[in-house]
């Protein structure tokens, strides 16, 4: 196997690609925030963890010994420490145009820190590989 196919590192690629196209898309819509009629679109998340948790996925909590933390739930599932709520879209203009053009700077913003924190992974992954092929006493 080589580096390239390790799975740390094919998921934090993953995730650059993704990042990559939200960030085209958010251009996109920053692009058309003038056009009559444009509905900005954005890219879901790839992968959500709580989705994930409640899919089940063959694993349930269990409090195996008195000093765990209590499971609360029915069949031994979390319960739930916060609540969501549904963030109403933001305003449309009079010709129908959807795009708030702070609200894509703020997106761009979060996705930029987001891809600099998987360079930052991947660098501190390929430096510990490195390490780790390094033979004894150099």
């Amino acid at each position: 196997m080589g580096i390239a196919d390790l799975p740390l590192l094919g998921q934090i690629k993953g995730r650059l690609s993704w990042l990559d196209e939200r960030q085209r898309m958010i251009a996109q819509n920053v692009a058309n925030s003038d056009t009559p009629g444009y509905v900005g679109r954005d890219l879901a998340m790839p992968a959500d963890f709580a989705a994930a948790m409640r899919a089940g996925g063959g694993l349930r909590m269990a409090q195996t010994r008195p000093g765990h933390m209590p499971v609360g739930g029915p069949n031994g599932a979390p319960v739930a420490r916060f609540t969501s709520e549904a963030s109403p879209d933001s305003e449309t203009t009079l010709d129908g145009n959807a795009v708030v053009v702070e609200e894509q700077m703020l997106k761009m913003a979060e996705s930029r820190m987001a891809y600099d924190a998987a360079i930052g992974l991947y660098q501190k992954s390929m430096s510990m590989l490195r390490l780790a092929a390094k033979p004894p006493g150099r």
